[in-house]
């Protein structure tokens, strides 16, 4: 099989980390350019701008973007306009009403667009989903805390309207909740804590109604020291199921059932599995704009409770 030329347009710690390692290990694609204004990848070729890489380059029809969402837009939609297909990293935008417009777009042109969700294929999710699946889920508790400056160092725009603070590791707990959870959920209430020298929150709760009322309750903390804590834990009428460390261990009644754990060198599973996906959905002529988790974060926002917390300064920025 000949493999398919990509771009990679934002060569940041999410590209470096995941997005090219996948790449070099994927049969379906072959990192042939990047866009970026800060450096690109040793051997391959790099341009300043979408416009440019489109017009010097009309042999690479697929562009995978890993730039941060506030200014994603207008180079997702010259990637369109070219005729090129398009790979969004998570959140797909900084606003919802700016997918819509791609997804249009993208219809229109008879193009795919993938809007990903990485955490969707850690290990243990599929296993999840049917397990739950024929099951009434009673409660559901999401604890997902990380500690910002080990796992975004340096990176502002975080902290800046768009750049979702908390929401960016937590909207992966979110695209995981909506993909195997069985029934529809919608935000109920909130409480966000805000640092003064910050746009977005760095820690919160966020409240979900099910349909027959309560169910989520989700503990949020971008400060939290130490290892990761990224569990859901899912309380039903057959057992209790825990999705630990991202997705990537299932566990049932304490019982493991299925996963590997991610912290185990090389594994980058789910970024193999998004190129795989993005491979089928560009064979079938398809695209996939699944934009659930960042409906809950926007509801999030719009009827959260906004808290006062202390200033935050990461040492990477050198702020004081």
């Amino acid at each position: 099989m000949t493999a398919t030329s990509i771009a990679l347009v934002g060569i940041g710690k999410i590209a470096r980390d995941q997005h090219v390692p996948a790449l070099a290990a994927s049969p379906a694609f072959e990192l042939a350019a990047t866009v970026s204004r800060s450096g690109g990848v040793e051997g391959v070729e790099n341009f300043n701008s979408v416009e440019a890489l489109v017009r010097d380059r009309p042999d690479i029809r697929v562009l995978s973007f890993c730039t941060p969402p506030q200014v994603r837009y207008p180079g997702a939609r010259a990637a369109l306009e070219a005729g090129c297909h398009v790979m969004l990293e998570k959140p797909p935008g900084a606003s919802l009403s700016e997918v819509h417009a791609l997804e249009a777009l993208a219809s229109d042109k008879g193009l795919t667009l993938f809007a990903t969700w990485h955490s969707r294929h850690a290990a243990s999710v599929a296993q999840a989903k049917e397990w739950l699946a024929d099951k009434a889920v009673k409660s559901v508790r999401i604890d997902w805390k990380e500690d910002t400056r080990v796992w975004h160092p340096g990176q502002r725009w975080i902290w800046q309207a768009g750049g979702l603070g908390v929401f960016d590791p937590a909207i992966n707990a979110f695209s995981i909740l909506t993909e195997i959870l069985p029934v529809p959920v919608h935000v109920s209430g909130a409480e966000l804590r805000f640092p003064g020298n910050c746009e977005t929150p760095i820690a919160g709760e966020v409240r979900m109604d099910g349909p027959c009322g309560p169910l989520v309750i989700a503990d949020l903390d971008f400060l939290h020291e130490g290892d990761p804590f990224w569990r859901q834990t899912f309380q039903t009428d057959g057992g209790t199921l825990t999705l630990d460390q991202g997705g990537a261990i299932m566990e049932i009644d304490g019982a493991r059932h299925a996963g590997e754990d991610w912290k185990k060198p090389g594994i980058h599973g789910e970024y193999d599995g998004l190129y795989a996906k993005l491979a089928d959905l560009l064979k079938a002529g398809a695209s996939e704009v699944d934009l659930r988790p960042m409906t809950l974060v926007a509801d999030a926002f719009t009827l959260g409770r906004r808290l006062d917390a202390p200033d935050f300064f990461d040492p990477a920025l050198q702020e004081t």
